[in-house]
């Protein structure tokens, strides 16, 4: 039985999210003082992503990790505060809304959404990213909002198998399941899916020793891959029923995307 991958916790970082507002109004110093603070984010961008345990907050609402999710609805929302570089993993039965409120996160949208799910008697872990697509900001970067999504997967997952490291200990073949990635945009080019393989080798790898924007599907390998498409019919290989994601992919869609990178 394969042994659960956890990350080592790292001593924590400075680094903070790229994604800052920049004003005219500054006095000689405080222009100096923002340039040096620019460094940061673009190293970041372009460095490795380290994920740091202790900056993860984590929040059990109305689970814990005795259930199995192939009996009891399992979500993470993964949110990223920009002031502190904190992440918090809200693990529940269904979106944890309360952390998405407020303007920020209406207007960066920046959280990452994820469900467990029983397809024909196959659990998989089902991650969803919204892209582009709202107003006028998301369209205009969603190139780079889509590279650095990729970029950062690797840490996201690394976050939700530390933050619900029990659950995966007491269901080891958690780890086997496989990792589907949804990214969500108005733009053809990044409204795609991406199998990321098995939950325990998407720990292992790192983003830049990834293939095309860090999807980890292997040459050949990705056409025995099919999006989990449940049954028409009430069932019992099959939970939740309907995924509780809102905003998540049309299965067929997502295969025609598949059928046609293969």
């Amino acid at each position: 039985m394969p042994s659960l991958i956890l990350p080592n916790q790292s001593p924590p970082s400075s680094s903070s999210s790229f994604l800052h507002q920049n004003t005219i109004f500054l006095t000689k110093s405080e222009r100096k003082f923002k340039k040096i603070q620019t460094i940061v984010p673009v190293a970041r961008l372009f460095g490795a992503s380290i994920f740091e345990a202790p900056k993860l907050k984590v929040l059990f609402i109305g689970v814990d990790d005795k259930k199995h999710p192939g009996n009891l609805p399992r979500t993470y929302t993964l949110t990223h505060s920009d002031v502190t570089s904190n992440l918090t993993l809200a693990i529940s039965q269904s979106i944890n809304n309360n952390q998405l409120q407020g303007w920020y996160n209406k207007l960066y949208r920046d959280e990452v959404i994820a469900e467990w799910r029983k397809v024909k008697g196959n659990m998989s872990l089902h991650v969803h990213c919204h892209i582009s697509g709202g107003h006028f900001f998301l369209d205009l970067c969603a190139h780079l909002r889509f590279y650095i999504f990729t970029k950062e997967l690797p840490l996201v997952l690394k976050a939700f198998a530390y933050g619900d490291g029990n659950l995966l200990k007491n269901y080891p073949k958690l780890q086997e399941a496989l990792v589907w990635v949804y990214f969500h945009s108005n733009v053809k080019e990044f409204n795609r899916v991406e199998c990321w393989g098995p939950l325990m080798k998407a720990l292992s790898s790192s983003s830049s020793s990834s293939s095309s924007f860090g999807s980890t599907i292997d040459e050949g390998e990705s056409s025995n891959w099919e999006v989990p498409k449940a049954c028409l019919e009430e069932c019992s290989c099959c939970f939740p029923p309907m995924s509780s994601i809102p905003w998540s992919h049309d299965d067929d869609d997502a295969n025609q995307w598949l059928q046609q990178k293969c």
